[in-house]
């Protein structure tokens, strides 16, 4: 996916999304991280209390790595159920359900001319 155009299509956003929720299903973590640009930077509530950091932010791939990890171990029956997606001229967001918590979370995702996401900001309905 080098050198993506902007504005985004709908086409590989959907394609993309539907990616991301089958690394995630799968729980390898991999193929997680294969989504994300080395220099990625995350804000997330999850962040916060898992890692118990100053405004949940999760900065660069190696300590993103270590966020997902504790994440996946922590909850070895995660599973994502996509609900929609949603796209701008850099940006997709993820909407989904998810089974640990029994909540709704959207992801608003920067992403860089690679196709890797550089910036993303998670929310949550509870």
């Amino acid at each position: 996916m080098d050198n993506l155009s902007f504005p985004l299509q709908s086409s590989f956003a959907r394609q993309f999304v539907l990616e991301w929720i089958d690394a995630w299903n799968s729980h390898d973590l991999e193929r997680i991280l294969a989504h994300y640009d080395d220099d990625v930077r995350i804000v997330s509530p999850v962040a916060l209390s898992l890692l118990n950091n100053e405004g949940g932010v999760v900065q660069g791939k190696v300590a993103l790595r270590e966020y997902f990890r504790r994440g996946v171990e922590a909850f070895p029956n995660l599973h994502f159920e996509l609900i929609d997606v949603l796209w701008g001229v850099r940006t997709v967001v993820i909407y989904y359900a998810n089974n640990v918590r029994g909540n709704k979370t959207a992801e608003v995702m920067e992403l860089s001319p690679g196709g890797k996401i550089r910036r993303m900001w998670a929310n949550y309905n509870q």
